[in-house]
């Protein structure tokens, strides 16, 4: 016996076989020991003349501190007359995927449920899960119980994803709304991705032991692989520029120009509030992007660009929607109406922010800059406290989103990247010397 701890739990030895160790503070509540190194909370106790054991949950899921609570919960009922560890085994044999769904979305709402960076996931995020679990997994798989759930059935799942199986058109709760469920190859990855995690989740709840959809081979999306090349990007300035005469189009027409200047994610843009433009600094201040807080630099392409669009929009959004709605929401339909001539197979929003990064590469900016300027966790700037950016990472986004800018009016340019032999780097630095000299005399003059 002894008192069950956060650091005791955590140094416990590992043998051969699993052991039992009992709190010496609560009668009934123990640890289990596994073989493997699992560690569970339990408790045993007597129910009809015979001894009873009921998993708590593992270790690292719950605390000591969390696991006694719910130990003196159920030895409470105990005392009630009642059996835990009956009851639990009655849901679980009733429990479906349907209402683990429920609960998992629940506990999404909750913030109970991480998503990347050890974060609650974002409301953005739930909604999108809730849409794939209820438009893609729950008609393929939600009647199956949990328990009885296999790698096969999330398998085919996946497929049917895959074949479209799920494609409809419904009415969302928004006046108006409808959501477009089109399925494929990056649609089923995701939902074998979100049906793992909701199954981890009930192993957490003590329902299941292993998750199924661990180990599945899942589709590459191949789309994530699609860069523009420099005649596309011509093609696609030639296209915004007709879309540009129809006055409708023209908010999908701006964010399109900012997606291909910026690198941004589509939601980042069309979600984006004047309060996150950081004009003087030539940054975006996003607060609640895919990484956290995220500060993005921007080229002078993209802030002459918002400057513009300051005269003619106001209220908080810069993209605000019609009808009412807080936020634009007419971009999907008006982007396939824009791009629906198959001049460009398979473009996508996400291209225009591959092919950002991939410029970036062919005009030789190192992987940091360019994680940098993308918003990727490993060069996001996410610190509230960041009041300036380098100059360099402004350099690098006035190169790129100048560079693309020149691609989309039609400039064909003759080099891409920076040449490294010493007689062009002389060149170029004569070069800047000169004008370095001439801006010099003029603020000298003034």
């Amino acid at each position: 016996m002894a008192k069950l701890t956060k650091r005791f739990v955590d140094t416990v030895d590992i043998r051969n076989k699993d052991y039992l160790i009992w709190d010496d503070e609560l009668p009934g509540f123990g640890l289990r020991v596994f073989a493997s190194g699992k560690r569970s909370y339990v408790i045993q106790y007597r129910a009809a003349g015979r001894s009873r054991r009921y998993a708590i949950g593992l270790h690292g899921v719950w605390t000591p501190e969390t696991a006694r609570k719910e130990a003196l919960i159920q030895l409470g009922k105990v005392a009630r007359g009642k059996n835990p560890a009956e009851e639990r085994q009655l849901d679980r044999n009733a429990m479906t995927i349907n209402e683990l769904a429920e609960q998992y979305i629940k506990a999404m709402e909750a913030g109970l449920i991480m998503g990347k960076g050890g974060r609650p996931k974002r409301p953005s995020t739930i909604y999108t899960n809730i849409g794939a679990l209820r438009g893609h997994i729950l008609p393929l798989i939600g009647k199956r119980r949990v328990q009885d759930l296999t790698k096969a059935d999330v398998t085919k799942m996946m497929n049917d994803v895959i074949a479209g199986k799920t494609r409809a058109v419904r009415k969302t709760s928004k006046k108006r709304g409808k959501s477009v469920l089109r399925g494929g190859r990056g649609t089923a990855s995701k939902c074998v991705g979100l049906t793992g995690s909701m199954l981890t989740y009930a192993i957490s709840m003590g329902l299941i032991e292993h998750n199924v959809a661990h180990g599945i081979r899942k589709p590459k999306d191949q789309v994530r692989n699609r860069r523009l090349s420099e005649d596309e990007y011509r093609l696609v300035g030639t296209i915004l520029r007709k879309a540009g005469d129809e006055p409708e189009l023209a908010p999908t027409v701006a964010i399109t120009r900012l997606l291909a200047l910026t690198g941004c994610r589509r939601g980042e843009i069309i979600s984006l509030k004047w309060s996150e433009v950081d004009f003087e600094n030539s940054c975006l201040r996003l607060t609640d992007s895919k990484e956290g807080a995220s500060t993005r630099p921007i080229g002078l392409p993209v802030i002459e660009l918002l400057e513009e669009r300051r005269k003619v929009v106001s209220g908080e959004q810069v993209f605000p929607g019609i009808r009412g709605s807080d936020t634009f929401g007419s971009f999907p339909n008006q982007w396939q109406r824009i791009f629906s001539g198959g001049e460009l197979p398979d473009f996508t929003a996400h291209i225009l922010r591959h092919s950002f990064a991939s410029t970036a590469n062919d005009l030789g900016f190192t992987e940091s800059t360019i994680a940098a300027l993308v918003g990727h966790s490993t060069g996001s700037i996410t610190s509230k406290y960041i009041h300036s950016l380098d100059s360099v990472l402004i350099m690098a986004a006035d190169t790129v989103s100048g560079y693309i800018q020149g691609l989309l009016a039609g400039v064909e340019f003759k080099r891409t990247t920076y040449a490294l032999n010493r007689i062009s780097r002389r060149e170029a630095l004569s070069r800047f010397m000169a004008q370095s000299n001439t801006i010099g005399a003029a603020i000298e003059r003034l």
